[in-house]
């Protein structure tokens, strides 16, 4: 049945009468507060920026309150303005709407914000800790009344969450163009992020938050899961598996939340601190985390007990990281496989709580006494890092998770460099995911049943399973590993209960696999055995959606890491060739300034529209990131588009000819 005054509130955007102040809900995570970075005359302008949403008449009421936000928060979110109606991945169908693919967004939207999904969601963050997908209510109340409004013949611009307008496009246009903290470069730093979201001008949309593509942890549990799965294969051989070995890292939270799940998955003992008791709590609930422990005496017996047993068990730890890295070293405890998932992209707001101080003691000290609170961490980092040397010493695997770790301790003066100036250990892109999957063109493919029925999802799994089981009977031995590992995750994936959210799955594959089983879908929805349309997108975090030197193009060495161009293609090709909606960001993964990247929704609905949008799109969406990689030396990728070459003669890549390094030698001693 639908819900019409569910419908009434979404057309009406901004309500014509203010809404009842809500109370504070300290039932669910807020956001800590945030720095206090604004000047007297930037706190008038902030005030002014935030009253451009509301009608004159309202504004003596609200400028003191959304003054006494700015004070208390760091930020004005407009709480007075959240909806009342529960949000969540609706059925499409409740949505109201003048083209389904309009309501397919905000299913996608509601899902982000769920409180379930969300970190926090009143904050309207979603995960990392600042990964926002709107500044403020009136921004998402106004953005579910353009979606519901427009036509086929609308695109809706988004800027940073603030909903630009509707502006007249046609029928293979995106539906929505988004992009987030896009800043002049010279104004990119931390502090310039601080200042500008203050001032409600720009966001920081981590990847899938302010992309509207975010499918809860299981996004990530794959992708750990992999990961996972080939450490262990580098530190015991192609067959070993990580029964009985320990995987220690830290966060539970949004992204990080998977590592508990993917340990159990990958056979291993997963081990992850996490300080905040509530995000614990939530996990264990959820049942992605096994166990919850506070003692370390108590959580050691329980460690070694698993060892030996080679359970496939997840135990959390609710403390200090730090304070468990030096624990276990001192015990001389075995660690085979190490990694850290603190939001250190966000290191002095909450990313990262530094031992020495409980979490009540530090989110009180990020505001009051900022400068102190970053001398904390740095030396809470030098004593992590000191700890780690320890254990990799005796042989323990680690790897940086991405999330900006050896770029802090860097930065904090802890013992993380070579005598070359190089760190000491690998992005997990440069060991693993790098040259194993982004180089052949796999990366994380993942789809979402708009009509919320898990029967969909079901289906959408059988589909997927057959398509790859045929394309292992004929892998060639370069990916036929890759394709055997994705075929075991869809087929354990509903006995493995990922679903947190809306009913979305993920998997990694390379640009055949995606348009084999986007095809599949879209032919179910055409047969009518899917009941909605089918959301296809992927992870930023891809072979070419994302530059980032310190992550997805980590293993890329021809000089440059450093440059952004791919990712800017990226998004300009998607939108030309099909793709529902598009987004651009400065930021996502390792922090603001650090990188940037972008994504993609695209809508099946069963027609053939869609099957032509989906092969273009996708096509060069893998592609382009594959011709970069080839282009930079990797062999991988260049056997990978080689390939594609072979099966599209419209697709010409320039190739790369290597030169021998004694001749540039040679050269260079001449002169």
């Amino acid at each position: 049945m639908i819900n019409l005054l569910f419908q009434k509130k979404i057309l009406q955007g901004i309500p014509n009468e203010l809404p009842e102040v809500k109370p504070y809900d300290s039932s669910i995570n807020h956001a800590p507060k945030r720095k206090d970075v604004l000047t007297v005359e930037e706190k008038k302008l902030a005030l002014k920026n935030a009253l451009r949403y509301f009608k004159p008449e309202y504004h003596s009421v609200l400028a003191p309150e959304f003054a006494k936000e700015l004070k208390d928060f760091g930020r004005i979110y407009m709480y007075r303005f959240k909806p009342d109606y529960k949000i969540f991945a609706r059925p499409i169908n409740e949505f109201p709407c003048q083209t389904k693919q309009a309501a397919a967004i905000m299913h996608m939207y509601f899902n982000n914000l769920d409180p379930k999904v969300a970190q926090h969601p009143n904050e309207l963050i979603t995960y990392g800790g600042n990964g926002a997908v709107f500044q403020n209510w009136a921004q998402f109340l106004l953005t579910m009344q353009y979606l519901a409004t427009m036509t086929d013949q609308q695109t809706l611009v988004i800027n940073s969450g603030h909903p630009q307008g509707l502006f007249p496009s046609h029928p293979d246009a995106p539906r929505l163009v988004i992009a987030n903290g896009m800043v002049i470069p010279n104004h990119s730093s931390l502090d310039d992020y601080e200042k500008f979201n203050s001032l409600g001008v720009s966001q920081y949309g981590q990847m899938t938050a302010g992309s509207a593509m975010y499918i809860g942890p299981q996004g990530i549990v794959h992708g750990t899961t992999i990961t996972l799965l080939n450490a262990g294969r580098k530190i015991g051989g192609s067959s070993s598996s990580l029964s009985g070995k320990l995987y220690l890292s830290s966060g539970l939270g949004g992204m990080s939340g998977a590592q508990a799940k993917a340990s159990v998955i990958a056979g291993a003992v997963g081990l992850i601190a996490e300080i905040n008791p509530k995000v614990l709590v939530k996990r264990h609930s959820q049942g992605w985390l096994d166990e919850i422990h506070t003692d370390l005496e108590k959580l050691l017996k329980r460690l070694i007990e698993a060892k030996k047993n080679k359970e496939a068990v997840s135990l959390g730890y609710q403390g200090n990281i730090v304070d468990l890295w030096e624990f276990l070293a001192d015990k001389d405890i075995t660690i085979e496989v190490a990694s850290d998932q603190t939001s250190l992209h966000n290191p002095y707001s909450g990313g990262y709580y530094p031992a020495g101080l409980t979490f009540d003691q530090a989110n009180e000290m990020m505001t009051q006494d900022p400068e102190k609170f970053q001398e904390i961490i740095h030396q809470s980092l030098k004593r992590q890092v000191a700890a780690i040397n320890k254990m990799t010493a005796k042989g323990t695997y680690f790897f940086d998770y991405g999330n900006a770790f050896l770029l802090q301790a860097g930065k904090a003066g802890a013992d993380i460099f070579t005598k070359s100036g190089k760190f000491k250990y690998p992005s997990y892109v440069e060991d693993i995911m790098g040259p194993i999957c982004f180089d052949y063109g796999f990366g994380p493919f993942r789809w979402v049943c708009t009509s919320a029925k898990s029967e969909d999802l079901a289906l959408t799994d059988k589909l997927a399973e057959e398509v790859l089981k045929e394309m292992a009977k004929k892998a060639e031995p370069e990916i036929k590993q890759q394709i055997q590992d994705n075929l075991k995750w869809i087929i354990e994936a509903k006995k493995n209960n990922l679903v947190v959210g809306s009913q979305a799955r993920i998997l990694y594959s390379n640009c055949q696999g995606r348009i084999k089983i986007a095809k599949a879908f879209n032919e179910a929805i055409r047969r009518q055995k899917l009941s909605a349309p089918v959301v296809i997108g992927r992870d930023h975090h891809d072979v070419s959606g994302t530059d980032s030197p310190y992550r997805e193009t980590a293993n890329i060495y021809d000089g440059s890491m450093f440059t952004a161009d791919m990712a800017i293609q990226n998004v300009i090709g998607d939108s030309f060739r099909g793709a529902t909606w598009v987004s651009i960001h400065n930021g996502g993964g390792v922090g603001w300034g650090e990188v940037i990247n972008g994504g993609f929704g695209l809508v099946l609905d069963g027609s053939k529209s869609a099957d032509q949008k989906l092969e273009s799109m996708i096509n060069f969406d893998v592609n382009n990131g594959i011709a970069r990689r080839s282009w930079a030396g990797n062999k991988g990728a260049q056997y990978a588009i080689e390939k594609a070459m072979s099966e599209d003669s419209r697709l010409i890549v320039t190739k790369a000819n290597s030169a021998k390094p004694e001749l540039i030698n040679q050269a260079l001693n001449k002169n």
